[in-house]
């Protein structure tokens, strides 16, 4: 091997430790900064920008935060809780928008938002909303949420809800029948967990 070929080897061998390093910081500095933008807070925080982005009130993302908080839940936990959270506010809020619809309070949109949890279709939400007097309008999606958390068929169940808005008299005894069977199973009804105690 000629002397020109060992000096250009030995030249490269010196030279590759110093770039190995250079590569792992760099992979080392941008996992880092990955797993920062990461930690709990900055998901809340992002959770937070996005229902702005969405018009859904701070409150009820704030809430969400402070609830898990006080009972001491682990700041992971309370990050995810809160990003399905949004996710559902969002979608609910959109829901909206898309129907050239208006919620009146935050709490009508928390009730839609656990509706579209439960399974409840957008379609079948907005039709509630169009055709429910404005004083019955929550306890109505509530129920219908209610009764697909219970395993009713949600045509059957809309049927049912829909018929029931032709009074107050009997969208509460809907709404009692339901709870009662929620709370056979242990469950609270959704205007329980909502904090909603209005009736029609």
């Amino acid at each position: 091997m000629s002397n020109v070929r060992v000096a250009a080897m030995a030249a490269l061998l010196a030279v590759m430790p110093a770039s190995l390093t250079a590569q792992t910081a760099g992979a080392t500095g941008s996992a880092t900064a990955a797993s920062q933008a990461r930690t709990p807070e900055a998901r809340i925080e992002a959770a937070v920008q996005a229902a702005a982005r969405a018009n859904v009130p701070a409150s009820l993302v704030r809430s969400k935060v402070a609830e898990g908080r006080a009972k001491n839940v682990p700041e992971e936990r309370i990050a995810s809780a809160v990003e399905a959270r949004v996710s559902a506010l969002v979608r609910a809020s959109d829901a909206f928008r898309r129907a050239d619809l208006e919620f009146a309070t935050a709490g009508e949109l928390a009730v839609a938002a656990d509706a579209l949890d439960a399974g409840v279709s957008e379609s079948a939400l907005i039709g509630i909303y169009r055709t429910a007097p404005d004083e019955r309008r929550v306890v109505a999606v509530a129920v219908l949420a209610d009764m697909i958390r219970l395993g009713h068929e949600s045509e059957p169940a809309f049927a049912r809800v829909n018929a029931a808005l032709a009074s107050s008299t009997a969208l509460a005894g809907l709404h009692a029948e339901i709870a009662s069977q929620l709370r056979l199973g242990g469950l609270n009804s959704t205007l329980d967990a909502a904090g909603i105690i209005r009736l029609p």
